[in-house]
Parts: C-alpha cells; structure tokens; sequence
C-alpha cells in the first residue's frame, strides 16, 4: 500500500545506526529508499547481534522496507553506475544519504554536477571531521558521569545507542526539509548533520548546560530517581522491579487511592510542609514517599501491584527483558504495530512498522529487509533503464552482484 511518501526515491550508502535508521525511517513511510553496499559486503553487515547461525539482527532490524543493489565500489564502472543512480532524473529523486567520507565521487561538487538540484545529507562525527561514534560521543556528553548509582566512582555508559538515534530522525526531517525546499524553490543542497552536535544540542535544550553555567554544578547521581519530581524502582515480594512515577495531580491522586496511601501523603505534606502536587515538593519528599511505597509494593506480587495500578489508573510500568517483552501480548503480538515476517536466512520474527499514524493515509505493514544485492538487476533495469543485455555484461565482469545469481 502506497506511503505517505510515496514517489520519494533515496540513495544511501551506509553503515551502523544513525544513517541506516534515518533511511528506514523514510522506506517505512513509503519512500524508495535503494540502498548500495560493496557486492563483498558493508562494515555492518554481520553486526551484532547476531542468531546462532551468524545472520546479524542488526542489519535486518535497520533495513527494513529497503531495496538493495551490490556494487564493486572499486570499480570505476561501479562507482559510474552508482553516481548514475544518485543523480537519476525524477520529481522525487536525486536526494543521496550516507555517513561515508563524502568526498572524491561522493563529494557534493562531483554528484551536483549531474543533477543539480541533488540534496545529499552528510552524517560526520563532529564539525570539524573528526571521526566519532554514539559511544564517544556520549562519553563526551556528561551524562555517562550522571548515570548510575548514587555514590559510584567512574562512568556509567548507556546501552541505548541515544545518540545515534536521535541523529537518525534528525536526518530524516532534515532530508524532507530539504525535499519541501527543492520544490518551493528548484534548488538542492548540503546538509551536515554532526553526531556531536546532536548530542551538544540535546545536553543544552534539556538544560543540563544551563545548570551548569547558571548553578555552577555538576549533576549528581541519583540512581534510578526521576531528578526534580517522583519516580523509582521498586522490588516486589517475588523479586520482580516496577517503576512509580508522578509527573501530575492525577497520577498523584490515582497512587494514593491504589495503596490508601491518601492519609500517609496527607501526613508527609503537614510534616515537611510541601505540597505533593508540587514536583519540586515532590523531590524534596522522596525519601517519605519511599518510605510509604516500598513496604507496601514489597508485600504484594508483581501480578497483585499490577493489578492495583493499573485499576487506579497510577502512572508505573514492570521491568522487563527483550524476551518478556516479546511475550507480552498487547505490547507485541496484538499490536498492529508488528507483523511476523520472515526474514531469510533468520527466520520468522515480529518486526515494526512505523510507529507513526497518519489520518490521511493507512500505515504501510513492516516490510523485511533485504537480501545484499536483491534488488540489484530491477534498480539498474527500471531506474537506470539499461538493456538486459548490459546488466548481464556487468554481472558476468563482476561490477554488480545480484542476490539471485547467487541464489
């Protein structure tokens, strides 16, 4: 079923998280996104993690929905073919995505010179050129020195790959930004999108710089604790965790009447004069607050806290593995979200779809992602336009590489 942005076509040469993600992004609203990779295989392409058999999780899980064309990127007539396929002419193409270097024929002067209203998104790791990656970046950032447990001596990295992520979708709005200018005025452009300065832009508008610049201090851990307002973790009798927050007067009220806590939060209020309806009130009362709450979750099952908050509407979640996640029903398998697809060489697995619903347009289903090289003779046939003839030569001199050849 035709996406929202359908008609869109994009190149992407790629490899890790941000450009691959950023590209999907795009595929899984409808665009055309033909990716290229080396007919050997790209720097990502057995990432982990992997299945027991090698088959990377990884590459499947960022390139959904994607076409795929193999090339010999050493190869002159490679790289003539894939500045073809950069520039070929259509409203809706001539927008190129890559991490890569992006000089010599990747250069923005080399490939603008055959079409040029070419928008092409340059992912760097910082202003300046220096190679970066998520892990360095967020080392640099000062959230690894405030994550943690309170009192622990030395950094705290962050399993999540947030910046990488966040440079993901920044690149894909960026890509339509550009896309929406191009029309308006007929002319392409460069776009560089730093992973550092993603990551900078990110610390300054959640006011971390700003505390340290106004406040002169650096953040303390505070473990789990939600800093400014209400949230922990909290352990149950059967040894499972759950999250409790309060971000409002409601969660507030929909806690207290789950626990009858009603009185005792009336008691903390007189006793340290705040008002719990306050965040900062609620911060300066945590430890009263846990005070209440770790006794009572700690004599109840998760399945019995569960069952009380959910009731009461209060704002809290369970902790969960991948694999408690991927059993949870409403969260995966009744959610229209995934479909279970299978994905060759690994197998059938649930795989999202966008997370986006458009009123306008029905949401395109989770498409696997591809083969190396699967699409390769249909790209150079059907946006290339060469003869049978050529594409055959070009696979028998071993410039392309199709996954059906390969068998």
């Amino acid at each position: 079923m035709p996406g929202i942005l359908d008609g869109l076509r994009i190149v992407e040469g790629s490899a890790f998280i941000a450009a691959p993600l950023g590209g999907m992004t795009l595929a899984q609203l409808g665009a055309d996104v033909i990716r290229f990779d080396d007919m050997r295989g790209g720097l990502d392409t057995d990432r982990w993690p992997v299945t027991t058999t090698g088959q990377s999780l990884y590459w499947a899980g960022l390139n959904k929905g994607k076409r795929s064309i193999a090339v010999d990127l050493r190869n002159p007539r490679g790289r003539e073919l894939l500045t073809a396929l950069i520039a070929a002419p259509g409203e809706g193409g001539g927008i190129f995505t890559t991490n890569m270097p992006a000089r010599g024929w990747l250069s923005y002067e080399a490939l603008s010179a055959r079409r040029a209203d070419l928008i092409a998104l340059s992912i760097v790791g910082t202003r300046t050129g220096t190679a970066q990656v998520d892990y360095t970046v967020n080392a640099l950032s000062g959230f690894p020195m405030t994550t943690g447990p309170v009192g622990h001596d030395g950094p705290v990295n962050n399993v999540t790959p947030a910046w990488d992520i966040a440079t993901a979708y920044a690149g894909a709005m960026a890509i339509l930004a550009a896309e929406r200018h191009r029309r308006l005025t007929g002319r392409g452009q460069r776009i560089v999108l730093p992973l550092q300065d993603m990551a900078l832009a990110a610390v300054s508008a959640l006011g971390y710089l700003g505390e340290a610049a106004i406040n002169g201090v650096d953040r303390p851990r505070y473990g789990n604790e939600i800093f400014g307002t209400f949230g922990r973790d909290f352990r149950t009798s059967d040894g499972r965790w759950v999250m409790i927050c309060i971000f409002s007067d409601r969660h507030l009220a929909a806690l207290a009447e789950a626990g009858g806590f009603e009185a005792a939060f009336a008691a903390i209020e007189r006793e340290l004069g705040v008002d719990l309806k306050d965040e900062a009130h609620r911060w300066r009362a945590r430890e009263r607050l846990c005070a209440v709450l770790e006794p009572w979750v700690a004599a109840r099952t998760a399945d019995e806290v569960a069952t009380v908050l959910r009731s009461a509407g209060a704002l809290w979640a369970p902790y969960r593995t991948f694999r408690e996640l991927l059993a949870d029903r409403d969260a995966v398998a009744d959610n229209p979200l995934f479909t279970v697809l299978d994905q060759p060489g690994i197998g059938a697995y649930p795989v999202a779809a966008s997370p986006l619903q458009f009123g306008a347009v029905e949401r395109t289903a989770a498409r696997r992602a591809p083969r190396l090289g699967e699409h390769t003779v249909e790209i150079l046939s059907g946006v290339l336009g060469l003869p049978d003839g050529e594409i055959a030569r070009l696979l028998d001199e071993g410039v392309v590489a199709s996954a059906r050849k390969r068998g």
